[in-house]
């Protein structure tokens, strides 16, 4: 029997936009002045509005929209980097996510330091990565540069190696968002291959 593995329930995230409404300087001042208690009015920008769904073991849900459409705001919430501002996610097993190129990454550090870096970020043990450490370095093809700082990396580059690391962690929930459309369609098509893999 499937087992339910994401469980989303009326997911909202409000974002509030700072701006005054005033057309003027001096409207501003009168406000300070004959308001001692006023604020700054905010625009709401509501990025999510009581979104639901529910995802099986196996399955796989590719989201499509717009820009602005909410879709970046929904992955860093499944992928706890954000809080919604009303409704639940439920998570079941472990989860590995790649939102951005570089994110876990220390520009400073080399390619090898950072495999250990960002994989202790996902969750993984020094251990789980020292055994998988190999197979990270082939996958990600950058094994020329594994000892030089990522800060000499090209966005690609970056992308295989965190990629590489992501989805090494063994996860049971491989939440991605756009940035595979940084490398070239070989390693693209490779990566999709891995993501089969996974689920």
């Amino acid at each position: 029997m499937m087992s339910t593995v994401i469980k989303a329930e009326n997911l909202s995230k409000l974002y509030y936009l700072g701006g005054v409404k005033h057309n003027s300087l001096r409207d501003t001042v009168m406000g300070f002045v004959s308001h001692p208690t006023f604020s700054r009015q905010k625009d709401e920008l509501w990025a999510l509005r009581d979104v639901s769904f529910s995802l099986e073991e196996g399955e796989t849900l590719g989201i499509i929209g717009n820009n602005g459409a909410g879709k970046s705001t929904l992955l860093k919430i499944l992928s706890r980097i954000t809080k919604p501002t009303g409704g639940t996610a439920e998570l079941h097993g472990r989860v590995g996510s790649l939102l951005e190129v570089g994110t876990g990454f220390h520009n400073e550090l080399t390619g090898r330091e950072n495999i250990f870096l960002n994989g202790a970020i996902l969750g993984m043990k020094r251990a789980e990565i020292e055994r998988q450490f190999d197979e990270i370095v082939a996958f990600s093809e950058i094994e020329k540069f594994l000892d030089t700082p990522v800060k000499h990396y090209s966005s690609g580059m970056y992308m295989r190696l965190a990629f590489a690391v992501a989805a090494h962690l063994e996860p049971e929930i491989l939440i991605v968002d756009e940035v595979l459309a940084v490398g070239d369609v070989a390693f693209q098509k490779k990566c999709l291959n891995k993501m089969k893999d996974v689920s």
